[in-house]
């Protein structure tokens, strides 16, 4: 049965997923038409945006966002990920199963980053990954250094340092 605007009848179905990617930096203007970028990415569902950033507390460091204003980043683009069937109460629910495994304090650029946590919850949300781009320096970084801990906290200060506001497990549903 089709609906019409104006029906009664409830929409069913998916609603669209996308990833939110911004820049960090004023070279990835040059350096994003050649594969490469440091990027900060949010995952946009239901007309709210999750993202996960870094904090000095054992807490969850996805926080909420309006969708393609996250605060000190510059928005580049939205990418459509794919469509979820989830309602919001199910979304909020894969986004407070992935809190356990991203916490603020486990943040590393290199191997745990907002661009992993956008591609694990866009994996549960729809099964696909996020553009291999998004993350790329990330990849080069872990296969091509071995970072220890005092260099990996030198660089978590230029992405996605310091969650904004409230984090997800204290914002009311």
């Amino acid at each position: 049965m089709l609906c019409r605007k104006n029906s009664s009848c409830e929409e069913t179905g998916s609603v669209p997923v996308y990833l939110n990617v911004y820049d960090l930096t004023p070279i990835n203007g040059y350096a994003y038409w050649f594969g490469l970028g440091v990027y900060h990415s949010g995952v946009q569902v239901h007309g709210v945006e999750y993202a996960f950033g870094a904090h000095e507390y054992p807490t969850t460091g996805i926080f909420e966002a309006e969708p393609k204003q996250c605060d000190g980043f510059t928005f580049r683009k939205s990418i459509l990920i794919g469509k979820t069937e989830l309602g919001p109460a199910d979304v909020r629910g894969v986004m407070e199963d992935l809190a356990e495994e991203y916490k603020g304090n486990a943040y590393n650029l290199i191997t745990k980053n907002c661009n992993h946590f956008c591609n694990d919850a866009c994996i549960r949300l729809t099964g696909n990954p996020i553009p291999s781009w998004v993350n790329r320096l990330a990849r080069i970084g872990n296969s091509a250094f071995s970072i220890n801990d005092k260099m990996g906290s030198f660089f978590i200060q230029f992405c996605c340092y310091k969650s904004p506001k409230k984090p997800i497990n204290q914002l009311p549903f």
